[in-house]
């Protein structure tokens, strides 16, 4: 039985900040262990790379070709469905004209003083991309992922995505081939993290890693960090629905197990202000999960994770929403504008009744690479900016060096840093520093 909240209950205080404080991410033996495959990648490279995916694949790699031949790709998809070949290039474009949108423009202008001042901005080397291959495949991953990093600039994009047990997704190489990615590796987990970060005989390593997976790759990512650049450190799966009583309950149960089927700890949380439709949702949850494929996981989800906040009146809601900061923001609910300018802390949201978290998930345009666990609160999603690096422009003649430089010289010697100090007074003596008029 999924948990419920009443804004209205002398407790709810403290129900509420127990929802909050709950761990869906690794355990303390999940960092031990990545941190130890990790190690064996780096000291053992490609034979590690082996044993790693036999040992959690359950498939053989060929130590001599561990990259995929450009046959083996083309093979498999060729294999792919044709119809959702077309779907797949109906949302590549979409996502790419989105992401065409982000690309920043270099700055260069003169100041008062004649410095000349700005910004460049220029693309990473290489890109690894990773694509989960677990409990389930996801080829609309290759896109969100590869084309920011296309229109970045990126002259490079290497994917890793497991394969288990040697089985494939053909939709998943079908969606690298439309992209122009022939550079893959079947191999997932800390071990392809690891891999991409630095490198083996086979795997050239990359600048930065991008791309969502499970507890161990979310904390291999964390560890490397540092050596490359990564997106973020993303968690399970959430949405949050803010949903009115205008709603069919259908509708909004569909969205919350929409996430929830995703993983057991992945979480679905449901905020209304009318009781009876809080209790139809919950009524059409059971419903759902009945003939759900994937109720396993969302069954455990839902009791578990899930939760149904009633509230008083919607204008509590913008607070508990910051508080939660979730992946996915539904705004289920008449005016969803005049909501969404009181809320800051969101990954996505999504503009009333007619518009499901999942149509973010592969065609509206916008990434669906999002923090997770309370991260929207300092993170973004996925985007052209991960790719890209930014440069400082800063250019003196002697005139403007003059007009600056003796405030420069009067920090530097405060700091007692008169090797700094010097390197600026050297080229002109300069007048003791005053506060400008």
């Amino acid at each position: 039985m999924v948990r419920r909240l009443d804004s209205s209950e002398s407790d709810f205080s403290s129900a509420f900040a127990a929802l909050l404080g709950e761990k869906r991410g690794s355990a303390p033996a999940v960092d031990a262990q990545v941190a130890s495959i990790i190690a064996d990648v780096r000291e053992n490279g490609d034979d590690a790379l082996v044993a790693l995916t036999k040992k959690y694949d359950r498939h053989q790699l060929d130590l001599s070709a561990i990259r995929m031949p450009a046959e083996s790709i083309e093979k498999l998809a060729d294999q792919a469905d044709l119809e959702s070949v077309e779907a797949l290039k109906f949302a590549a474009d979409r996502i790419r004209a989105f992401h065409e949108r982000q690309r920043p423009e270099d700055l260069r202008y003169r100041d008062t003083a004649s410095v000349e001042l700005g910004m460049r901005w220029r693309p990473v080397a290489a890109a690894g991309l990773y694509v989960p291959g677990g409990t389930a495949a996801y080829p609309s991953s290759v896109l969100m992922n590869a084309i920011p990093a296309q229109v970045a600039g990126v002259a490079r994009l290497v994917i890793a995505t497991p394969t288990p047990e040697g089985n494939a997704t053909p939709l998943v190489f079908a969606a690298a081939r439309l992209l122009g990615i022939d550079e893959i590796y079947p191999i997932g987990g800390a071990q392809a993290i690891a891999a991409l970060a630095y490198g083996t005989a086979s795997v050239k390593p990359v600048d930065v890693v991008v791309g969502p997976g499970n507890d161990y790759v979310a904390t291999a990512k964390k560890q490397v960090f540092g050596d490359v650049g990564i997106d973020m450190v993303a968690g399970p799966s959430e949405i949050l629905v803010v949903a009115d009583g205008g709603n069919d309950p259908r509708w909004i149960a569909a969205d919350l197990l929409s996430q929830a089927e995703h993983d057991p700890v992945a979480q679905a949380i449901l905020i209304t202000d009318d009781g009876e439709f809080a209790d139809a949702v919950a009524a059409e949850v059971e419903l759902q999960l009945e003939t759900l494929p994937r109720a396993e996981f969302a069954r455990e989800s839902w009791n578990n994770f899930g939760a149904i906040i009633v509230i008083a009146d919607l204008d509590q809601a913008p607070n508990l929403v910051d508080q939660i900061a979730p992946e996915h923001l539904e705004l289920a609910v008449s005016d969803p504008d005049e909501l969404f300018d009181q809320i800051n802390n969101v990954g996505a949201v999504f503009l009333g009744r007619h518009t499901p978290e999942a149509i973010g998930d592969y065609v509206a345009g916008p990434n669906h690479v999002l923090p997770t666990s309370q991260t929207a609160r300092f993170a973004s999603g996925l985007s052209v900016f991960d790719f890209l690096r930014r440069t400082n422009v800063i250019g003196c003649d002697a005139e403007s060096l003059a007009q600056i430089g003796g405030a420069a010289v009067r920090l530097a010697e405060a700091e007692s840093l008169d090797g700094h100090a010097r390197s600026v007074s050297i080229r002109k003596e300069f007048r003791p520093f005053r506060k400008p008029l």
